[in-house]
């Protein structure tokens, strides 16, 4: 999940690994990936998408963003109409609309884990403040800076919202949110993970210090790998697309898989080619010269 705001953009012709493989399944980043910088899906973009579906091969966004956040795509979600959610905290049935989806599967974390992590986070980062994001709540800390453009549920210490009695108790938690006003971000993506540890799956998508918190194990790659097992397509048969470090196990999973050019370092490491900007339709660019082979 991501504000606002840019990475930094280049523009480059895209490097396109050889593949013997046909693809099955595209599993595509939203934001600065998938989505221009104005949030909106290219003419361009769509039409590749739909060649994609209309040449047999499924596509799936997988994103940070909660499910209540997927109105940009919901009239592009062809077929299947799913999505992965927070992260690959939730598989979610688009079809209905916005406001009218429905969560096919979740993968919470633990209220124990996500008051471990708080715990573990206040003492090695002093000034971290924190927002829970549930199914369908969302809460913060009232310190917590206005990022997301949506006025939260309730307001009180995270300890408070994370306790099996606090406010919306009935839902699964599905990430916490931990912000730090002073630490750069990709120090602060580090320093979290190795006071955490275990407790709990750590990355980030913005590029603030603002990270997302998982229950253990939870991420894009490990819930889009359930949902292909699910309809028997191996890891070589998918390509992903990516920009931030949230998309990095995803670009490592899959058989294909491409940093944007206006990719966080990490992702481009990680992912086996590169193709343009996201303002450049580089996932677009990307599915069309893959159909021209097909």
């Amino acid at each position: 999940m991501r504000e606002n705001e840019r990475v930094t953009s280049a523009t480059r012709q895209p490097e396109t690994p050889a593949a013997g493989i046909t693809p099955r399944l595209i599993a595509t980043d939203l934001d600065g990936t998938l989505l221009r910088d104005d949030k909106s899906v290219s003419p361009r973009t769509v039409a590749a998408l739909a060649a994609a579906e209309e040449a047999g091969i499924e596509v799936f966004f997988v994103t940070g963003r909660p499910a209540r956040w997927m109105d940009v795509v919901s009239d592009h979600v062809h077929g299947h109409g799913l999505a992965i959610c927070g992260n690959g905290a939730a598989v979610v049935d688009l079809h209905g609309g916005p406001g009218a989806h429905r969560f096919v599967k979740v993968r919470e974390l633990a209220r124990e884990n996500a008051l471990d992590a708080v715990g573990l986070l206040r003492e090695a980062a002093p000034g971290t403040v924190y927002a829970v994001e549930q199914t369908y709540g969302f809460y913060q800390e009232p310190d917590y800076p206005k990022l997301h453009m949506e006025i939260p549920d309730n307001l009180a210490p995270a300890e408070d919202l994370l306790a099996e009695d606090g406010p919306g108790a009935a839902e699964p938690v599905l990430k916490i949110l931990a912000y730090h006003p002073s630490i750069d971000p990709d120090a602060f993506l580090t320093l979290s993970r190795l006071a955490i540890g275990d407790r709990a799956n750590v990355t980030r998508s913005s590029p603030s210090a603002l990270l997302e918190i998982s229950g253990p194990g939870v991420s894009k790659a490990s819930t889009l790998a359930l949902c292909c097992a699910e309809r028997g397509i191996s890891h070589e048969e998918v390509v992903a697309f990516g920009d931030m470090p949230n998309d990095v196990e995803m670009l490592t999973w899959a058989g294909q898989s491409y940093a944007m050019g206006n990719a966080h370092p990490d992702v481009i490491a990680a992912a086996s080619g590169r193709t343009v900007a996201n303002n450049d339709d580089g996932v677009a660019v990307v599915i069309e010269r893959m159909l021209e082979r097909l």
